[in-house]
């Protein structure tokens, strides 16, 4: 198998669910999918520095509820949540709906250590400010692995250091088993623009393994109806 799978799509429905829920079919489909687009997009440019890791749409009926995942939530919230409002009225003269129709709900991520979209828009920040990217990787994977990961990847391509010829590096500590579908994957993807050019930056985390967790749990429950059965 080539290894230019998505590692979100790879395990989609397995252990990674979806950022969008709603159903429709035809037309409107083509339509609300570029609608979620265009919402994260807007979002995710009125609050560049907030830590937005992703964003979840879910229709039901004519309601939609936005759901950020960020690492800083008081940034988005404001004061009284003032922020929430704002993002109310962005989305009602965006989608044209009634404002009590939409919701927003903002969820802090509690490690972003360990969330590969923040640790991919992390270095593309000190790319951008001319800090070595060789120091932005070492710093990125050490804090990783300090917050618990298994495993960590961060690749950048580009003219890194503002070379004449575009080249890629690479850091891999840890493990980091692309084609195990029950290893809790988490990729992230952003680029850092330079006056040189556009530089990419892909980072994969191995963050655990999902499966292991949930059998682990199951185990005692199990040998209480074996011995229950036994007796």
């Amino acid at each position: 198998m080539g290894q230019k799978t998505h590692p979100y799509g790879f395990r989609l429905g397995f252990n990674k669910g979806w950022l969008s829920l709603w159903y429709s079919k035809g037309r409107t489909y083509a339509d609300l999918f570029h609608t979620d687009i265009q919402i994260r997009k807007l979002i995710k440019e009125k609050y560049k520095h907030a830590g937005i890791a992703s964003i979840e749409v879910k229709r039901i009926s004519d309601t939609i509820r936005v759901q950020i995942n960020t690492a800083r939530p008081g940034i988005i919230i404001g004061k009284g949540g003032s922020g929430v409002q704002q993002i109310k009225k962005l989305l009602k003269d965006f989608t044209g709906m009634a404002a009590e129709k939409i919701l927003v709900d903002v969820i802090e991520i509690k490690y972003p250590e360990i969330v590969a979209q923040l640790i991919a828009e992390g270095i593309a920040y000190q790319i951008e400010r001319r800090i070595s990217f060789r120091r932005a990787m070492r710093k990125a994977v050490d804090s990783s692995i300090r917050a618990g990961a298994i495993g960590i990847k961060i690749r950048v391509s580009g003219r890194l250091g503002g070379a004449e010829i575009a080249r890629a590096e690479w850091y891999l500590v840890g493990k980091l088993p692309l084609q195990t579908l029950k290893a809790d994957i988490d990729y992230g993807f952003t680029e850092a623009f330079t006056d040189y050019g556009q530089i990419g930056i892909k980072v994969w985390v191995y963050v655990s393994d999902k499966n292991k967790e949930r059998f682990k749990r199951q185990e005692p429950e199990l040998v209480r109806a074996h011995e229950h059965e036994g007796e």
